[in-house]
């Protein structure tokens, strides 16, 4: 029988393969919680790098298959995918990657048990095949060992030209940057971190710091510091105003934190989120990190309940996310090729039902955590156009780094971490 880990590393690579649950939900189920803390941290291992390098894996696993991995039956290509993660990037020894997976191939496809014993033999025997060479053949090398879904790697090669594509997806294949800030309210919260192991650097964004990863749980769960992407920091302190601010879809609470630190003396937050579940997240940080200048309330973007206005509206949409595909590796493996343009559908409903609400001389900041134009410029461009009594606002003189044009944008490749883009609006 499979080892817990392995078996549990099946069942949530199935799931998402239907669509379901996401990658952070099913690591928190209670079947990964109880694993043994070494194994959970396989398990990880095994999950994450088949989710990560799974272009790879199925470039090494297809000359020894004798029909297009397409046609093989769900199950057994999870199995085969996760051995060959085990056999080409964990120190599995070969004979436990190959009986395992055989293993797990008996209790979920017991027909398969000996095209997986096979494949995996040869897979030990032979190794990986070389790699399509990224300068001659970037669609091939971003599409196998650069791990994108081929419609992102042919967009991304139609917008970005070859050179910058592939540059994007060699650093998507590794875990971003470790960056947090710390709570002002917690005096020497910094030094704590140094202490800790972290070894702060701070970076463009103010109060911004990358740390050794791994090191931050205990702080975390004190509220000594928040991790938080410096490209979502950006986007809180370009909507950080004194007055009134909405925050029109605030869970998880970093964002909505963030700016409630900055006014803590001269601003007041309103916290919004339509998910019962997510308001309950958003409670928590806001208690944890002891901010008390943050107002949650229940309310939908598309349809805010608020009569007055605000000094500053934040509309951090709900987006694709696919400017996160090296924190969220199974995003990539979930997106639809049309789910940026069905995305902004919704943003551009948002934006219109939130305009309203800001004051003039006020500002609307737009930011998505997305690398696709449909839900970016193309949301804010005909919002422009259809509203004169706005205009692109000049960024402050620390985010001259994250400038784009009329725009502010984290990039994976220049920045570390998750893609963000801003656009901050004034109301004459």
């Amino acid at each position: 029988m499979a080892t817990a880990a392995r078996s549990v590393a099946f069942r949530i690579l199935r799931e998402i393969d239907r669509g379901g649950s996401t990658l952070a939900d099913l690591l928190a189920h209670p079947s990964a919680e109880r694993l043994s803390r070494r194994d959970r941290a396989f398990l990880h291992e095994l999950v994450l790098g088949t989710l990560r390098h799974r272009g790879a894996l199925d470039h090494a696993l297809a000359p020894h298959v004798d029909r297009p991995l397409a046609e093989l039956d769900a199950d057994v290509l999870a199995v085969l995918r996760l051995g060959a993660n085990q056999l080409l990037r964990l120190r599995v020894p070969p004979r436990a990657a190959v009986s395992e997976s055989v293993d797990l191939a008996r209790q979920n496809a017991p027909r398969a048990s000996g095209l997986v014993n096979a494949v995996l033999r040869r897979l030990a025997r032979h190794g990986a095949p070389s790699p399509p060479d990224p300068r001659a053949d970037p669609l091939g090398w971003l599409t196998t060992t650069g791990s994108l879904p081929r419609w992102i790697a042919e967009r991304w090669i139609d917008r970005l030209g070859p050179e910058n594509a592939v540059a994007r997806g060699r650093v998507l294949l590794d875990p971003p940057a470790s960056v947090f800030r710390s709570n002002p309210r917690v005096a020497g919260a910094l030094a704590r971190a140094e202490e800790a192991g972290l070894r702060p650097r701070a970076l463009f964004v103010p109060g911004a710091w990358a740390g050794d990863p791994g090191r931050a749980t205990g702080l975390t769960a004190e509220g000594v510091i928040y991790p938080q992407d410096e490209g979502s920091q950006m986007v809180g302190h370009l909507a950080a105003s004194p007055g009134l601010v909405l925050d029109a879809c605030a869970a998880p609470g970093g964002k909505t934190t963030l700016m409630a630190d900055l006014h803590a003396s001269d601003g007041r937050i309103v916290a919004a989120e339509a998910s019962h579940r997510r308001r309950l997240t958003l409670a928590a940080l806001v208690q944890r990190w002891g901010v008390a200048n943050v107002r949650i309330v229940g309310a939908d973007a598309l349809r805010p309940p608020f009569r007055q206005v605000f000094d500053s509206v934040l509309l951090d949409a709900p987006c694709s996310g696919a400017g996160t595909l090296a924190r969220h590796p199974d995003i990539r493996w979930r997106l639809a090729s049309d789910e940026p343009r069905r995305q902004a559908q919704r943003q551009r409903e948002m934006i219109e039902s939130l305009a309203p609400l800001v004051a003039s001389g006020g500002k609307l900041v737009y930011a998505t955590c997305s690398t696709e134009p449909e839900e970016n410029e193309d949301v804010v461009g005909p919002f422009l156009a259809a509203h004169p009594e706005f205009a692109p606002d000049p960024l402050p003189g620390w985010a001259g780094r994250f400038a784009d044009g009329l725009f502010a944008r984290t990039l994976p490749e220049r920045d570390g971490g998750d893609a963000f883009f801003a656009a901050v609006l004034r109301r004459g």
